[in-house]
C-alpha cells in the first residue's frame, strides 16, 4: 500500500545518515579510545558498547549489507538475460560492450592522471615524517591475457557462489543469446525470466524501504569507532583525495555527459541522489547494484537491455574513485619516503591501476589491496599503506559514490548512442521517485 504522507526515500535515508553520524559522535564522546560505558542496574550492568555498537548497530548494518549483496547475483543474472533476449540483433552486444569498456577505462585513466597531477601540484606528503607500523603483502598485477582468461567461468555455479561478477556477466550473456536463438522453447524460457525479474524487483523495493534503518546502523557503528585525530594528522592527504573525487564526480562526468549526449548534467546528478547515498553508506559498488539499476532505468530513462549489462559491468571494472585514491596515495607515499618518481613510473602507475581495476571486486577496502599492487610496480615501500589506512574508511565511502555515478553516466551515454534512452523520463523530475510502501502487517493478515 502507498502512503501519500510518507517522506521520499532520499529524505528518509538522509535522516538515517545524519542520525547515525550524530549518535556515533555522541557515543564516541561517552566512550573515547574504544572504551566502554556501563549503566549499573539493580541486577546486572548494561554495556553500551556490547549492546548497541557491537550488538544492534553492528548486526543491523551487516544484515542490511548482506541483504543487498544477496540480491546482486540473481538480479544481474536475471536482468541481463532479460535484456539480452530483448535485443533483436545479438551482434549489438559486442558494440554495446565495446563502448562501455572503452568509456570505463578512459574515465579511469583520466581519474588517476588528474589525481597524480593534483598531488604533485599540492605536495601533501612533503614535510611529513611518519613511519609504517604494518606491512602489507602486495599481489602481483595480473597480465592482460590472464584478465581475459579469468573472465570466462569453468564452473558457472562457482562463479555465482563466489560473486565473480565478470564470470556471471559472461555466462548470462551466453545463456541469453542461446535463449534468443532457440525459437519457441527460448520464448517460453524468456517469459519465465521476465516473471523472475518482476519478483526480484519487488524484493529490491522491500529492501529499499528498509534502507534508512540499515544506513543508520552502519554509520552509527562507523562514527563510534572512527579515530578523528587520525584524520586531523592526515588532513592534507585527505583533503586532496576528497577534492579530486568531488571534481571528477561532478565536473569530469558532467563534461563527458554533456559532450556525448547533450543532456543536462544537473538533472542527472539530482536523479543520482539515492544511488549516491546508498554507495556512500555501504562502501560497496556491488551492494549498490540494485539501487543503481533502479536509478538508471526508472529515473534516468535507460532501457533495461542496456542497464542490465553496463551497470554490473561498471561495478566490476569501473574504479575511478579508487584510481584517484591510488594516484594521490602513490605521490603522497613517495614524498613521505623521499622517493623521486620518474615519468615512466607515473605512466606505469596509470597503466597498472587502470588494468588492475578490471575484475577487482566492488567491495569495501579493496582499494588498499589494489594500491599495494601499484606501489610494488614502481618500487615504493608497500608498508606505506599503514600511513593512510586510518583515513581510508571515509574516503572509501566517497570514492564508491563516485564509482556508482560513473557507472550511471557511462550507461546513459551508451544508451543514448544506441537509441535505447527515454528522454521524457529523464526530464520528468518525479520519474521513479515514488517508492511503494510495503504494508507488512497487511501481508501477514492475508497469509
Amino acid at each position: 500500500m502507498t502512503n501519500k504522507h510518507t517522506s521520499s526515500l532520499t529524505t528518509r535515508i538522509v535522516i538515517g545518515m545524519v542520525s547515525g553520524i550524530l549518535l556515533g559522535f555522541l557515543l564516541q564522546k561517552l566512550m573515547p579510545n574504544s572504551s566502554d560505558f556501563v549503566i549499573p542496574l539493580y541486577i546486572f550492568d548494561i554495556s553500551i558498547r556490547a549492546l548497541f555498537v557491537e550488538g544492534i548497530f553492528n548486526v543491523g548494518g551487516q544484515i542490511f549489507v548482506a541483504s543487498l549483496k544477496m540480491l546482486v547475483v540473481p538480479l544481474v543474472f536475471v536482468s541481463l538475460i532479460c535484456g539480452t533476449c530483448s535485443l533483436k540483433d545479438t551482434s549489438k552486444l559486442g558494440r554495446i560492450g565495446g563502448k562501455a569498456i572503452a568509456l570505463y577505462l578512459i574515465t579511469t585513466a583520466i581519474a588517476i592522471s588528474f589525481a597524480m597531477s593534483l598531488a604533485l601540484l599540492l605536495s601533501p606528503g612533503e614535510g611529513v615524517n611518519m613511519t609504517a607500523n604494518t606491512t602489507f603483502a602486495a599481489k602481483e598485477a595480473p597480465s592482460l591475457a590472464q584478465v581475459f582468461i579469468q573472465m570466462f567461468p569453468s564452473n558457472p555455479f562457482a562463479a555465482f557462489a563466489q560473486g565473480n561478477m565478470l564470470q556471471v556477466i559472461i555466462f548470462a550473456l551466453l545463456f541469453g543469446i542461446a535463449i534468443a536463438l532457440s525459437g519457441e522453447a527460448g520464448e517460453r524460457v524468456s517469459k519465465l525470466f521476465e516473471d523472475l525479474n518482476v519478483v526480484i524487483m519487488r524484493l529490491v523495493t522491500i529492501l529499499m524501504n528498509l534502507a534508512p534503518y540499515g544506513v543508520f546502523c552502519l554509520l552509527a557503528k562507523l562514527f563510534t569507532d572512527l579515530d578523528i585525530s587520525t584524520i586531523k594528522n592526515l588532513g592534507m592527504y585527505f583533503g586532496v583525495v576528497f577534492f579530486a573525487l568531488v571534481i571528477h564526480g561532478t565536473v569530469t562526468y558532467s563534461v563527458i555527459l554533456k559532450l556525448f549526449t547533450g543532456l543536462n548534467p544537473r538533472i542527472f546528478i539530482k536523479k543520482m541522489r539515492d544511488a549516491i547515498l546508498f554507495a556512500f553508506s555501504t562502501s560497496s559498488s556491488n551492494a549498490t547494484i540494485p539501487v543503481t539499476m533502479e536509478t538508471a532505468t526508472k529515473k534516468i530513462g535507460v532501457d533495461n537491455s542496456i542497464a542490465s549489462f553496463t551497470v554490473p559491468l561498471g561495478a566490476t571494472i569501473n574504479m575511478d574513485g579508487t584510481a584517484i585514491m591510488q594516484g594521490v596515495a602513490t605521490v603522497f607515499i613517495a614524498q613521505v619516503f623521499n622517493v623521486d618518481l620518474s615519468l615512466s613510473d607515473f605512466l606505469m602507475v596509470i597503466l597498472t591501476a587502470t588494468l588492475a581495476s578490471i575484475g577487482t571486486a566492488g567491495v569495501p577496502g579493496v582499494g588498499l589491496i589494489m594500491l599495494a599492487m601499484v606501489l610494488e610496480q614502481v618500487g615504493l615501500p608497500v608498508e606505506g599503506i599503514a600511513i593512510i589506512i586510518g583515513v581510508d574508511r571515509l574516503l572509501d565511502m566517497t570514492r564508491t559514490a563516485v564509482n556508482v555515478t560513473g557507472d550511471c553516466m557511462v550507461t546513459t551515454v551508451v544508451a543514448k548512442s544506441e537509441g535505447q534512452f527515454n528522454e521524457s523520463v529523464f526530464l520528468n523530475k518525479n520519474a521513479g521517485q515514488k517508492i511503494e510502501e510495503i504494508d507488512f502487517h497487511h501481508i501477514n493478515k492475508e497469509s
